[in-house]
């Protein structure tokens, strides 16, 4: 049982790992970039070099390498192991090893992840999100609110072993906004669409 969590732990850990904001941003021609706007590798911030498609495409990637590697994790190995995959995913996001463990802000990457724990919660994530959007305008906030939401769905859907692996991602996540939550106090951070 510890060897397979070991095996899931590393296994979501490399995929979770995989740059794919920087990666896109190079194969596009959109250069580095780690360069531009906040420095992070993430959908939000690759939509700084006005390429939609690029954003789009890391945004997609970043989460599927989530669901992946749960997905991978709970074929071949246990319930137990998919959720410790999740966790690697989202530590790989965060920290990879390949760019010095700077790595992004994890949101796309605990929606797939959730996405592939159980389906029905992610939903709620997404919900929770655009309507978190729509009111406030704020990517940021949307991503705080439906991080909290997550935990608490999947609690009253009965998947009382993935909460807790989503109270510690969540945990992680708003960590990882510590800026974005002081620029939302100072009321100085940038809404959705606004130009830097």
């Amino acid at each position: 049982m510890l060897t397979e969590k070991i095996i899931a732990l590393v296994l979501g850990y490399l995929l979770g790992s995989i740059p794919f904001g920087l990666i896109v941003t190079k194969l596009g021609g959109a250069g580095d970039v780690r360069a531009i706007g906040s420095g992070n590798i993430g959908a939000t911030n690759v939509l700084r070099t006005g390429r939609k498609d690029l954003a789009a495409a890391t945004l997609l990637l970043d989460a599927l390498k989530g669901t992946v590697a749960v997905l991978i994790a709970g074929a071949f190995l246990s319930r137990e192991a998919m959720i410790v995959a999740g966790l690697g995913a989202f530590l790989g996001h965060l920290y990879p090893i390949w760019l010095r463990f700077k790595g992004g802000k994890g949101v796309a990457t605990f929606l797939g992840c959730l996405l592939g724990v159980y389906w029905p919660a992610g939903l709620v994530f997404i919900a929770v999100w655009l309507a978190t959007a729509w009111l406030s305008k704020y990517s940021s906030a949307s991503a705080l609110v439906a991080s909290l939401a997550s935990p608490l769905a999947l609690l009253l859907l009965g998947q009382r072993d993935a909460a807790e692996l989503f109270v510690a991602l969540a945990i992680l996540l708003w960590f990882r906004h510590a800026e974005n939550i002081r620029r939302l106090l100072a009321g100085t951070e940038g809404k959705i669409g606004q130009k830097d």
